[in-house]
């Protein structure tokens, strides 16, 4: 078996670890003689299997009693709709900042139903920073503020949270969940895809804190984008993405095996600080986040400033086991996704390729 260094965004590279338990589990999950994948949500050996998930996912995160954690269908995208239609049943007004793609897909979905106002942007320069979030002009009668954490596709993260003035704070950590300690206190609500950093796609987690999960939601709310029908049936009011929630949950317990979400923010941290170092001084390849207090240690967008030179790295990249380091359109050049999976030793090669490809190509 030859395995690649796979630098997707996501679906993303999981634990080499992880695969191979799941493997061994695949025909005959503890010997009940199905797979995961075979066995009914209602039978006891997957209640088994969700309340383990959620016990380590509590334990990671330090999550109070007072917050529920949801495994849910659809993708962070439905929650685009979920969160204003949940939350927004006071005021009928929230407050987005918009920093990436997703941020502002987020916020044209909350603006269906009720007022939205964008209280600070990076658009002016192609969301290659996060703003000022020190004074943001918030008023008392904001049901929420909304935020991208991290933003996979131009390589920016809060590594601040925005000061709410006291309103409620909802975060879409997609792409830096599980990725270092978060004091769950500070969000209202915080959910995710798990696609990068925890499972396979097809499942999202969300944390939402109690007092939120009420019947007084936008009229007309579809049942299944009711937090609360989730929450009274344990993730369990249809048939969730059983398979989804398994993988998850192998992955909580090797995070917890590897020194927790302090152990792996130190590991994330180290390769980030491989690779910008390298950025930070190569004559051929520019990192397109140059304020760095801003850059995320999971997305690493950079580019030669040559189009044809950028499609002749990505070839050859590919061919040397260095595989979906293509970026976004948007952006263009290269991308490297560093998620807790990614292994140092994956680092180190796309670098050691770079520093070769650069003495190569260097005009």
């Amino acid at each position: 078996m030859s395995r690649v260094y796979n630098f997707s965004a996501g679906p993303a590279v999981l634990p080499e670890e992880v695969l191979k338990e799941a493997q061994a589990d695949l025909l005959d999950y503890k010997g009940c003689g199905m797979s995961v994948m075979e066995m009914s949500h209602r039978s006891s050996m997957f209640n088994d299997i969700i309340v383990e998930a959620e016990k380590d996912i509590r334990t990671l995160l330090s999550i109070p009693d007072n917050y529920k954690v949801l495994f849910l269908q659809g993708g962070a995208w439905t929650q685009f709709s979920a969160v204003p239609m949940n939350m927004m049943n006071k005021h009928h007004k929230a407050g987005y900042i918009t920093t990436g793609q997703w941020a502002t897909k987020a916020y044209k979905e909350a603006s269906k139903y009720g007022e939205v106002v964008e209280l600070a942007s990076s658009k002016d320069k192609n969301y290659t920073y996060i703003p000022d979030c020190s004074d943001l002009p918030i008023t008392d009668d904001m049901d929420y503020v909304y935020i991208c954490q991290n933003n996979t596709i131009y390589g920016t993260e809060y590594w601040e949270l925005p000061n709410t003035k006291g309103v409620d704070l909802v975060a879409d950590v997609s792409s830096d969940f599980l990725s270092r300690p978060m004091d769950v206190t500070k969000y209202a609500v915080m959910y995710g895809g798990v696609q990068k950093n925890i499972g396979p796609a097809g499942l999202a987690i969300s944390i939402i804190r109690d007092d939120l999960i009420t019947d007084d939601v936008y009229p007309n709310t579809p049942t299944m984008l009711m937090w609360k029908t989730q929450a009274d049936k344990d993730s369990l009011f249809n048939t969730p993405n059983c398979w989804g929630i398994y993988m998850c949950g192998l992955v909580f317990k090797w995070l917890l095996k590897n020194g927790g979400l302090e152990g792996i923010a130190k590991k994330n941290a180290d390769k980030a600080k491989i690779l910008y170092d390298y950025l930070d001084q190569s004559k051929l390849f520019k990192p397109t986040v140059t304020d760095k207090k801003s850059r995320s240690n999971m997305n690493v967008p950079f580019v030669t400033g040559d189009k044809d030179l950028d499609a002749k790295f990505v070839a050859e990249s590919k061919a040397a086991g260095l595989e979906n380091l293509k970026g976004h359109r948007t952006v263009g050049g290269m991308r490297a996704s560093i998620y807790n999976a990614m292994p140092k030793a994956g680092v180190e090669k796309l670098v050691t390729f770079m520093e070769d490809f650069e003495k190569k190509n260097l005009k």
